[in-house]
């Protein structure tokens, strides 16, 4: 007889399949495997008893602050320790439960079984002079063949923007924008380049998002996470998926001390509200996806934040981009020029696969495709 412990990130329900278990079997099993944390912020005191109790019952438990058994303090943050089976039979059981444990059934039910989606590496095209990488900068002569080598090195999405969102660049006109990305729009669209590869404009000028619909894009990668309307309305006319990113301030000002009071529970109030917005206007859900806006208006802590608790997000049911490819917080880390990043830029990348990202938006397309190959099998 041999024995060996199974690391927790092997693919639960491939383990089961091998074990020749029966397909029923799979899913009631695969439910008791996975291990969920869910943090409770400012619950009410007499709820977390009630909550606690519930847990233990059926095999889960929720660790709470000392004076919360006595009534000392009426209200706590807490975590609750369940699997996914768990998750079912609480979110059940606290629908009829007072003290706002109906509403904390009801969050409870967006954690049980998100959806998953398809894996893309998004290439950056920068048809500009100023982003901060100079060797993402391109014009008409020279990006069309930037944009077919990406495309064969494993791109399946390429991102082109006019203006650079680096922190403190220098805004630019409506005309402007438009005169930087229109020849290679034509010219993409003209070669058919559109039928090869899904193509996202990196805008939220409604002239220029205009523009690049018309010629074969289909995603609009807004920064300013669609504070214009006429956006949501381009996105539904031209049945084009909405990128929807967080930022905290402009790119002039977003990197002055950003501040959060708590910056998960925050971006997500910014997502819901972002969300709703889209809906009421009448964008499906299934058309939105959302980034957290790794370095905009963000500090490392923040940033570092966000991308350990990016499975948070899924909740939403949207894809999940994540665009952290050689900035600024790998060398808050380890002091390193940007022309040599794409080693910490692989290891967050990689980390946000794992935590629920599906778009990886890039600069460096060949090493993200063979590095996330390698991963995948692993």
């Amino acid at each position: 007889m041999h024995i060996y412990k199974i690391s927790n990130d092997i693919d639960t329900k491939k383990l089961l399949y091998n074990l020749q278990v029966s397909s029923g079997g799979i899913d009631i099993l695969a439910n008791k495997m996975q291990i969920h944390l869910i943090y409770i912020k400012d619950l009410k005191t007499p709820a977390a008893n009630i909550l606690k109790q519930d847990a233990l019952s059926i095999g889960a438990d929720l660790a709470v602050p000392s004076g919360v058994i006595t009534c000392e303090i009426e209200r706590c943050n807490c975590l609750l320790i369940a699997t996914t089976k768990h998750l079912k039979i609480l979110a059940k059981k606290e629908l009829a439960q007072p003290f706002g444990l109906k509403q904390l059934a009801k969050k409870l039910e967006e954690f049980i079984n998100p959806k998953t989606f398809p894996t893309h590496i998004m290439g950056v095209i920068n048809a500009n002079d100023d982003s901060f990488y100079s060797k993402s900068r391109f014009n008409e002569s020279n990006a069309i063949e930037k944009i077919e080598q990406m495309i064969d090195d494993g791109a399946s999405i390429i991102d082109i923007g006019g203006v650079s969102s680096r922190p403190g660049a220098v805004s630019v006109s409506s005309d402007e924008e438009l005169k930087r990305i229109k020849p290679i729009c034509d010219v993409l669209y003209s070669k058919g380049l559109h039928k090869k590869a899904i193509f996202s404009i990196d805008s939220y000028t409604p002239t220029v998002i205009k523009y690049a619909l018309e010629r074969g894009f289909s995603i609009i990668n807004d920064i300013t996470g669609a504070s214009d309307d006429e956006v949501i309305k381009l996105a539904i006319k031209y049945n084009a998926k909405l990128c929807i990113m967080h930022m905290q301030g402009s790119p002039q000002t977003m990197q002055q001390n950003p501040t959060y009071s708590d910056v998960i529970s925050e971006i997500d109030e910014f997502f819901a509200q972002r969300l709703q917005r889209c809906q009421e206007l009448g964008l499906d859900r299934a058309k939105i996806i959302l980034d957290v806006g790794t370095g905009f208006g963000k500090s490392l802590e923040h940033n570092l934040s966000l991308i350990q608790n990016l499975e948070h997000f899924r909740h939403f049911g949207c894809e999940i981009l994540i665009g952290a490819s050689r900035k600024s917080l790998i060398d808050a880390i380890t002091p390193t020029p940007i022309e040599q990043r794409l080693p910490g830029t692989l290891a967050i990348h990689l980390k946000a696969l794992q935590n629920g990202a599906n778009i990886i938006r890039c600069h460096d397309v060949s090493e993200h495709y063979q590095a996330i190959k390698v991963w995948r099998s692993l």
